[in-house]
């Protein structure tokens, strides 16, 4: 997504429609979450079946589920014919639970945080989040396994758009910080021959990333280790260090303090990538990114968004050059960040 984005659109003086929609927004998120959690997309994996034959598949009321299912129609979830109903091509590709494209823990996690986004004006009034990430990153081991396999789920694509943008040709020693399920340091090993990477990962997210590590048959170029990033040591002596998806639950102190530990563990020659939700400078656009910071901001104590130029300020304040930002390829609302060690 690029810097270029149009704004928000404002509603005029004189038109209110945009405001309404907005006030209503979350109808159509919370029926998207519900027939996700449901599975009705499961139910209708194999054809079309009427209302009644839904309801009685997952025991619902039957005048109900035919609202629902008709509301998921006009949302472009679901096709109708004949009073019978079948999964649309989108929700076919990502919502069916055997799709190899499946994003329904993806889904499954922002239904999560539903209740959190109830609490944003206590947490405006309190600074605290509403969701302890101690929750999710370790303490409850079923919350912990149903994050890390959403981060899976939106890692497979996110990385395999981060493949197309790097090149690490010839690089053989990667540190990836933070590396949740291990899903980029796989991919990115199986792209460039030679390449092994150290996942540096809390242990209970690292349980979970060792068992996908291993389902890719990666293990013999993708290892695990147990650590805090905030006071692990980097070590030395590397060609890449990988740091995605992190920079949105930390301040720009520790972002910062986090480049300059990378910059120092990195050869000469060494590249620090940095991937993540950014905002152009200023902080307000794209809208995503700036709406993803409250997200961050309700699940995480330091949670937020940083500005590219940001990133890309600390970097060269930590001795990097040949600083460059690339944008992923849209849907993909993250931007890389590149710096190398002269």
């Amino acid at each position: 997504m690029s810097g270029t984005q149009a704004a928000h659109p404002a509603a005029s003086a004189s038109d209110p429609s945009s405001i309404v929609r907005l006030s209503t927004a979350y109808w159509e998120s919370q029926t998207l979450l519900t027939a996700n959690r449901l599975r009705i997309f499961d139910v209708l994996a194999d054809g079309a079946r009427s209302a009644d034959e839904v309801a009685a598949a997952l025991q619902l009321d039957r005048r109900s589920t035919a609202l629902f299912l008709r509301a998921c129609v006009g949302m472009g979830l679901l096709t109708e014919s004949s009073g019978c109903f079948e999964n649309a091509p989108v929700a076919a590709t990502f919502l069916v639970s055997r799709s190899p494209a499946f994003m329904g823990n993806v889904i499954r996690y922002s239904d999560q945080l539903y209740g959190a986004w109830g609490s944003l004006e206590e947490v405006l009034r309190s600074g605290k989040p509403a969701l302890p990430a101690q929750t999710y990153l370790g303490d409850d081991p079923a919350r912990t396994r149903g994050f890390v396999m959403a981060m899976h789920e939106r890692a497979l694509g996110i990385a395999r758009a981060l493949v197309s943008v790097l090149d690490l040709s010839g690089r053989t020693a990667m540190l990836d910080v933070g590396g949740g399920p291990g899903t980029y340091s796989v991919l990115l090993t199986e792209r460039f021959p030679g390449l092994k990477s150290e996942v540096l990962e809390l242990p209970g997210v690292a349980a979970v990333a060792r068992e996908l590590v291993a389902a890719a048959g990666a293990g013999d170029r993708v290892v695990l280790r147990d650590g805090d990033y905030h006071s692990a040591d980097f070590g030395s002596g590397l060609d890449v260090v990988l740091m995605s998806g992190m920079f949105h639950r930390e301040t720009g102190q520790a972002c910062r303090g986090l480049i300059e530990r990378a910059a120092a563990s990195l050869d000469p020659g060494g590249l620090l990538v940095v991937s993540d939700v950014f905002t152009d400078e200023g902080g307000a656009h794209p809208t995503f990114a700036a709406m993803f910071g409250l997200n961050m901001m309700l699940t995480a104590p330091d949670g937020g968004v940083h500005s590219d130029a940001d990133v890309m300020r600390w970097m060269a304040d930590s001795g990097l050059r040949d600083l460059r930002m690339v944008p992923l390829p849209p849907p993909m609302p993250h931007r890389v960040v590149l710096g190398v060690k002269p």
